[in-house]
Formats: C-alpha cells, sequence, structure tokens
C-alpha cells in the first residue's frame, strides 16, 4: 500500500511510481481518464491515493476528458488527461482547437501506447499527434525521465498556453531505475480572455509567432535529449523506452563505438540536433516503436536504416532486432520481418465460456444476418469457433456501422461502448429512420478494461426508442442455454422483419468481475 507519497522510495521506482510523484510534485489539481491498457494501472494508482487537494475522474468518452481538464485549466487548476492511444483519436477535436485558443494552467495528457497491441484494436502510434496538433510531444526512456518530462511539460504547457503530449508504454511503467524528485510551487498561469479580439485566422498566425518557437527552443535545448558520443562512424537515433535497449546493446564490445543520440523529447522534432548527428555519421540506424516516426523525418539523407528499410520491425521491437539491425546495418535492404501474426500462431482469446451472453452469439450463429460488434468482449465472438460478429471499427462503432448495412442488420454494442459514444449512433438511427436491430448487452462495467462502472442510460434508450424489449439472462449453464438461444433467435427474427430501430436489452453479470 502507498497511502501517500512520502510511501515511495524515491531511489529506486518503478516508471507508474515515478509518473505519480511527478504528478504530485508538479501541483496537478484535476485528473481525468478513460480506461485502456496501458492507461488503466496508471489511473487506478492515481483514484486509490488520491490525496487533499485533486480530484481523480473516470470518464466514459476521452474528448469529454479533456474538456473538462481545459475547463479546469482556464481556472487555473493544473489537470492531466489520462487515456490510451486510440482515446487520443477521440481527444484530438478539443486538442486542435485547444492550441490556438490558448489555456491557463498546465494541461498534459498522457497517452498509452500499447505497442503489439495486447488490448487495442489497432497498434497506433501516438508521436504523430505531436505534428498534427503542433504541440510538445515527449516520449521517455526511464522512470527518471518520465518523471522530468511531466515536470518540464507542465511548465512548457504553461509557456506556451498550449497542452503538452507525454507517450508512455507498458515497459515503460514497468521498468526500474534511480529518480531524483523536485518540487514546483503552486502555478499562477491564467487565461487571457484577450485571445477572443483575435479571429481564428489571427490566433493561428499568433500561436506560429508565440507559441512554436518557444516550443522550437525547447526541444533543442532540453536535457532529456541526449548525445552518448562514439568513436567509430555508425550511429544510433532511438527514442522512449528502445533508448534502454540500445544503451544495452552498446554495453557490448563489438558495438561500443557507436554514437548514440537519445530523444525522450520529439516534438517539435530536433532537426538541429538530428542533422548534426547523422551529418557526423557513414550510417545511422534508427530504433523506435510503433512506426517510422523519427526516420520518416530524416530518410532522405540516404543514410538512414530502420523500419522503412526492413531493419526494425514495425511494432513492438526487442533487444534481438536491435542486435539483428546493428550486425546487417551494412545492407540496404533487410526482408526478415515478413511473417504476418495470426490468431492461431498469438494463441486464441475467446469468450468465457461462462459468459451471460454466450446464448446471445450461438444463436446469431444460427441467424443469417450481418453483426457488427463493438471493441468489447464481443469482438471475441468474430474468430473461430464462434464466427458471428462480421465487422467492427472503434469502441462505440456498431450501431452507426449497422445502420450502413446493404439490408437490415444487428449491432452487438456493450453497456460502456454505448456510453462512450454509441449513444450519438443510436440517436442517428432514430433521427434517420434507419432499419436496425441493436442489442445491447448491459453487466454495467467495462469488462476488458478492469471491470470500471458503466453508466446505465435505459431510459434515456426508452426515451428514444419506443421498441425497447429488456431480457434477464440466467445464469449461463449447458441446461439454460438452449432455452435461451431459442428465445432469442424468435425475437431477433421478429425484429428483422419490422421497420425502424430496434432495441433488445440483456441483462447480465460479467463472471471475472
Amino acid at each position: 500500500m502507498m497511502p501517500d507519497d512520502a510511501a515511495f522510495d524515491t531511489k529506486y521506482l518503478t516508471g507508474i511510481e515515478a509518473l505519480f510523484l511527478s504528478f504530485i510534485d508538479s501541483r496537478v489539481r484535476l485528473v481525468t481518464g478513460v480506461a485502456g491498457y496501458p492507461a488503466t494501472a496508471l489511473m487506478e494508482l492515481l483514484l486509490r491515493h488520491q490525496l487533499e487537494g485533486y480530484k481523480a475522474f473516470w470518464m466514459t468518452n476521452e474528448k469529454a476528458a479533456l474538456e473538462k481538464a481545459l475547463g479546469a485549466s482556464v481556472t487555473g487548476q493544473r489537470s492531466m488527461v489520462v487515456v490510451k492511444h486510440v482515446g487520443m483519436n477521440v481527444l484530438s477535436d478539443p486538442l486542435m482547437t485547444s492550441v490556438y485558443h490558448t489555456i491557463g494552467a498546465g494541461v498534459v495528457i498522457i497517452a498509452g501506447d500499447d505497442a503489439g497491441a495486447r488490448a487495442s484494436q489497432n497498434e497506433q502510434d501516438s508521436r504523430f499527434y505531436g505534428s498534427l496538433a503542433e504541440v510538445a510531444l515527449f516520449d521517455p526512456a526511464t522512470p527518471q525521465g518520465v518523471y522530468d518530462a511531466v515536470m518540464h511539460a507542465f511548465q512548457l504547457s504553461e509557456q506556451a498556453k498550449v497542452p503538452v503530449i507525454i507517450r508512455i508504454t507498458d515497459r515503460l511503467l514497468d521498468s526500474k531505475g534511480h529518480v531524483i524528485r523536485s518540487r514546483q510551487n503552486e502555478t499562477t498561469a491564467t487565461f487571457g480572455t484577450d485571445i477572443w479580439k483575435l479571429t481564428t485566422k489571427g490566433k493561428h498566425q499568433r500561436f506560429h509567432r508565440e507559441s512554436m518557437p518557444l516550443l522550437e527552443k525547447a526541444v533543442q535545448t532540453t536535457s532529456l535529449n541526449r548525445l552518448h558520443p562514439g568513436n567509430s562512424m555508425m550511429g544510433i537515433i532511438s527514442s522512449g523506452y528502445l533508448s534502454v535497449l540500445v544503451d544495452k546493446a552498446l554495453s557490448e564490445a563489438r558495438w561500443a563505438g557507436h554514437a548514440h543520440l537519445a530523444l525522450q523529447m520529439v516534438s517539435p522534432f530536433p532537426f538541429d540536433m538530428v542533422r548534426q548527428f547523422i551529418s557526423e555519421c557513414d550510417k545511422v540506424l534508427v530504433v523506435e516503436e510503433t512506426e517510422p516516426y523519427i526516420e520518416s523525418h530524416v530518410a532522405v539523407t540516404g543514410k538512414v536504416k530502420g523500419k522503412m528499410t526492413g531493419h526494425i520491425p514495425y511494432g513492438q521491437v526487442e533487444a534481438e532486432h536491435i542486435c539483428y539491425a546493428l550486425d546487417h546495418l551494412g545492407e540496404s535492404r533487410i526482408e526478415k520481418y515478413t511473417e504476418v501474426q495470426t490468431i492461431r500462431s498469438r494463441g486464441s482469446r475467446p469468450l468465457c465460456q461462462d459468459c451471460p451472453f454466450m446464448p446471445l452469439y450461438k444463436c446469431l450463429a444460427n441467424i443469417d444476418v450481418m453483426v457488427a460488434g463493438d471493441m468489447g468482449c464481443s469482438i471475441r465472438a468474430a474468430p473461430e469457433p464462434l464466427q458471428v460478429i462480421d465487422t467492427g471499427f472503434a469502441l462505440g462503432s456498431a450501431i452507426s456501422t449497422a445502420c450502413g448495412f446493404k439490408d437490415k442488420g444487428i449491432a452487438v454494442i456493450g453497456d460502456f461502448a454505448l456510453a462512450h459514444s454509441g449513444i450519438v449512433g443510436l440517436i442517428n438511427a432514430v433521427g434517420s429512420g434507419d432499419d436496425v436491430v441493436i442489442v445491447i448487452l448491459q453487466n454495467r462495467i467495462a469488462a476488458m478494461t478492469g471491470g470500471q462502472e458503466a453508466p446505465d442510460l435505459m431510459s434515456v434508450v426508452k426515451a428514444l426508442v419506443s421498441d425497447t424489449i429488456v431480457l434477464e439472462m440466467p445464469v449461463y449453464t449447458s441446461d439454460t442455454s438452449n432455452d435461451a438461444e431459442d428465445r432469442l433467435k424468435g425475437l431477433l427474427l421478429s425484429k428483422l422483419g419490422q421497420k425502424g430501430v430496434s432495441v433488445v436489452y440483456l441483462l447480465g453479470k460479467c463472471t471475472k468481475r
């Protein structure tokens, strides 16, 4: 147990502990978060150990999470938003606007990237949001690096009057290292209402004249970007946790002479530093995950090897990948990483056999209809052996997707996904007069992300859709399954034969929570 910050050993900490302490030491007053690997663990830590003076909240939607943080900012409270990488897509709307509109107290967004896609619908690289939003982005490598990144980020956020992003990964959170702490005073940053005197174009011009120069200076002068000189003409550029793996590789005698530029702040891109480094090397290997963010900025030099040349695999990178790339740096291109992972090669992650909604999935297997699933447990019914979900794109997308089918289809959506953004799809379906059957699985939790409570929107749904039926699922056994399957099949076939929007609420309790 860690009831307060004094309970931490500040000499040797994990990355997640360092993040927690940086949060305390930077005087954050509000934190919002949306569940999702690998960000959930950090948010749960913040919720468990709330200290007097700050508040932490689970949110059902990342856009709303950032908007609440921005509200705290303009009233002089430092705030932090904790999301996973796909959540960056959802909060990008207010993020883009806030950059020009300006903020008050510092706002830091913690973006948890799932390199390896262990629990995600894609393998996205949040570093590109630094360039897209034109904000500072830190990609720390160690517990000390993540601690310092947070402390720097809040100061830079207030100086430039924009949010700042810090990218984390599971391996960074689990890593251990020495951490030296510092403390900041309460912020005095305020929101300037004079920004309303400018047009939207004027806000953009002001940003590039006042804010961007501060960000560009910061990336060129920060101590978080470090050069480790070498005595050979070979160099390595890395960012994030992979810098630790590169350092371990260079500790071997055969590569000890290679120079290493370890970047922990990558947006705005540190062109001057990187250009100078590359000019002093004959060959350069870029080691990064998940996408070739750094490499895409420097590949035109012709000296650079990395993901785009096949030397480093896309996605998560391991120590053996780095060693192999160093051994083959003289080759212009490598075709080693051509295997495509399958469910069979990785191992199946099927639905729980005692899932209360199993009768639904077995029933759907016997109905000839297109079914849109959502990014919850239902997506696990898409592969073998069930094969009942035909398509699924994003959290909350099932209803709108099914509304686009040529013929009337079925949307299967969980109650958390409905609250996240699916309710908008339902509103549009009713407003457009779509033909769709919507099956809402209500267990009152976000089952795949840690069991966070999901709001009950049943009264809202009933107000929107008069044709709403509520069924309580029995405890699943082989004896109850057939009756439940037959009942559901008859009900769904009946609703598919009708015009308009129909909703079937299935009430069940997750057996794993």
